[in-house]
């Protein structure tokens, strides 16, 4: 599909300035680069974002990520693949991503808890939000996929 506004990131200069700052912060916050990249491909894989599957993938194999756990991840639960801290994340990345089908259910948020600080939840909100901000600009505009080429960490969403 064409894009619609190839430009958009420049039509809203201050925005998308702020979107990168926030996803600047999120990469400061202590989450582990993987789980990131894992939380960024997952919430992509759900909302249909190829431009940001295609980005995301390519960034995670250069954090290390084997191409094994990033063909299973769309299946995350059925494999073993996956730690126990990593599968909290992806719980809280589909509730967050599927907020209105189930506002966060009590027995996600507990499973969370188990692993990460209130601190650590906050943050690994905050990636979840910005991902899926990115999501909806890219699938909006109709971002194309295949021409990402990685970039620092502190410019990469």
């Amino acid at each position: 599909m064409p894009a619609r506004i190839e430009n958009y990131a420049k039509l809203s200069a201050p925005q998308t300035r702020a979107l990168y700052q926030l996803q600047q912060e999120v990469g400061k916050s202590g989450i582990d680069p993987t789980t990131l990249e894992l939380i960024k491909i997952r919430a992509s894989q759900i909302n249909g974002c190829a431009f940001c599957i295609d980005m995301h993938t390519i960034d995670a194999r250069a954090h290390g990520e084997t191409e094994q756990r990033i063909y299973a991840l769309n299946a995350w639960e059925e494999g073993p693949f996956f730690t126990d801290k990593e599968r909290a994340a992806l719980k809280l990345t589909e509730a967050v991503t599927r907020v209105s089908e189930s506002h966060v259910p009590d027995e996600v948020y507990e499973s969370v808890r188990q692993h990460y600080s209130e601190a650590e939840i906050v943050n690994l909100t905050w990636a979840i939000v910005a991902i899926n901000a990115w999501n909806r600009l890219a699938i909006t505009f109709r971002a194309e996929p295949g021409h990402y080429k990685p970039q620092t960490a502190a410019k990469a969403s």
